[in-house]
């Protein structure tokens, strides 16, 4: 008070104050609902707003107009019995409670808007003493593409289902272009699923598991087993199954990501080591815990869509890192120096570019041969992964183009199981389908290098076999048994 007046401070307050939909005062959240300055509000309109420095969240206007109009009907009445209004005028406004724009109404982005500012310093936002400038990453384009998507396939759904999505676009450097956080596409102050939701990644993690692999002396077109494996763990033993519950005997690499074969990606990652599966994955953005055991190599750790979207944007990104961000810039209003700005360098060397692209053909498989065919985009070259967890309670889709990597999730909020829905259903459909949108009249870019040459060598006899000695790295760890079958005696799994 020793600088402010505490008409200033009440009025530097009303200018910060959060109000809901990404708005801070009363201007830019009068501009959001109503498309108008605040100087120009009704009585209704000014009641509505001033009703939100309780509940920005809860009577949100855009999520619960009902409830936004009753906290201004309240207000309405608080004016009145102040001598803020006349009985006419508060009669006339309860009358005619406050009604969004249209604009508003038919606000996108709400779930990125919330993300976004929530992951700007909280002292730049509220506590500036001139107005601010937020640039983003945002594209409206790709905003409507999402949300055009996820209605189109979930109009086949039966009616009253409360299954939930997630949608995230991103560029292959990480810039975060569009979000869904759940069925209810324009909402703010919602439970943002994309960001928010830890859920199990099934399949859609084992990119991490051969991005490993190839780091470390595999091949696409190397040969493994797949074959009935038994581990021994602390309270048991552990036999993974294939989706078919049948075993296909020698695959290549590329062949047993196509198909998603469980043997061939625990052989792998018991063979390279799980703790340098985890730090591929950590380092390319997957920051969720994620337990030392054998079923890691078939995701059985939770992460969340925005992190597994950038995940894949960093294999995108010739083997380097893709942290998801939104924000690009933020100024004070007529002033040119920026009080934060994205810093680019912070991508670091997670795989060599060999193996990157090497990953890509291969992934670019399952979307032509494997379990991704109905993420197809024809012409368009494309590579994905799909992902199903144990029980069906959880379904991905995540791939990328050159221009743009999409992830997509569905799941119930309650973790129920999902009723004939698998990664590569719905979720593929749902992707394809956003795709096909944001790339309209976007001219074709290959995503592989020497693809031609990967083709030819792929099943040429000069291939590396990790057969019998798969697990050599194990040493004494490792009892072949009779037939086909092996144990892997792991005293430090849990290490």
């Amino acid at each position: 008070e020793l600088k402010y007046t505490k008409d200033e401070i009440f009025s530097i307050y009303l200018n910060r104050a959060f109000l809901g939909s990404g708005a801070y005062g009363f201007e830019a959240a009068s501009q959001r609902y109503f498309s108008k300055s605040a100087r120009d509000v009704s009585p209704a309109q000014a009641a509505m707003l001033a009703g939100l420095l309780k509940a920005p969240s809860a009577a949100n206007p855009i999520r619960n107009l009902d409830r936004a109009q009753s906290r201004g009907n309240l207000i309405v009445g608080l004016m009145e019995d102040q001598g803020y209004l006349t009985q006419a005028q508060a009669i006339r406004a309860k009358n005619n409670p406050a009604k969004l724009s249209q604009t508003a109404a038919d606000m996108v982005g709400g779930y990125f808007a919330d993300w976004v500012l929530g992951s700007a310093p909280e002292f730049i936002i509220k506590d500036a003493n001139a107005d601010v400038i937020i640039k983003t990453t945002f594209d409206k384009g790709a905003q409507l593409a999402a949300e055009g998507a996820l209605d189109s396939v979930f109009q086949n759904l039966k009616q009253g289902s409360d299954v939930q999505a997630g949608i995230v676009v991103m560029s292959p450097n990480g810039a975060v272009r569009a979000m869904v956080g759940g069925r209810k596409t324009g909402l703010a102050g919602s439970f943002n699923r994309a960001t928010q939701a830890l859920r199990q990644t099934g399949s859609a993690f084992k990119p991490m598991v051969y991005a490993a692999a190839l780091e470390n002396g595999f091949q696409y077109n190397s040969i493994v087993t797949d074959e009935p494996i038994t581990i021994e763990v602390i309270d048991g033993t552990y036999e993974p199954q294939n989706y078919s519950r049948t075993f296909d005997g020698e695959v290549n690499l590329t062949e047993a990501l196509a198909k998603s074969t469980n043997t061939v990606a625990i052989k792998i990652s018991e063979e390279i080591g799980k703790s340098r599966v985890k730090a591929i994955a950590n380092d390319f953005g997957i920051k969720s815990n994620i337990p030392l055991v054998p079923s890691m190599a078939l995701g059985t750790a939770e992460s969340t869509l925005l992190e597994m979207t950038g995940a894949y944007a960093g294999i995108l990104n010739k083997g380097m890192s893709s942290i998801p961000f939104g924000l690009s810039s933020i100024t004070i209003q007529g002033d040119n120096e920026s009080l934060l700005e994205h810093d680019a360098s912070n991508s670091l060397r997670v795989i060599n570019e060999n193996a990157a692209n090497q990953l890509t053909f291969m992934m670019k498989q399952v979307i032509k041969s494997g379990t991704g065919l109905r993420a197809n985009l024809g012409d368009r070259p494309a590579a994905g992964k799909t992902g199903t967890t144990q029980g069906a309670r959880d379904a991905w889709f995540i791939g990328f183009t050159a221009d743009y990597v999409v992830g997509v999730w569905m799941g119930y909020d309650d973790n129920r199981k999902l009723t004939g829905v698998t990664g590569g259903g719905m979720p593929a459909e749902i992707w394809r389908e956003v795709m096909l949108r944001i790339h309209e009249n976007k001219v074709l870019k290959p995503i592989v290098k020497n693809e031609v040459k990967l083709i030819s060598e792929l099943n040429s006899k000069n291939r590396t076999k990790f057969i019998n000695g798969i697990f050599k790295g194990l040493g004494n760890k490792v009892k072949e048994s009779s037939g086909s079958n092996f144990i892997l005696r792991l005293q430090n799994l849990f290490n």
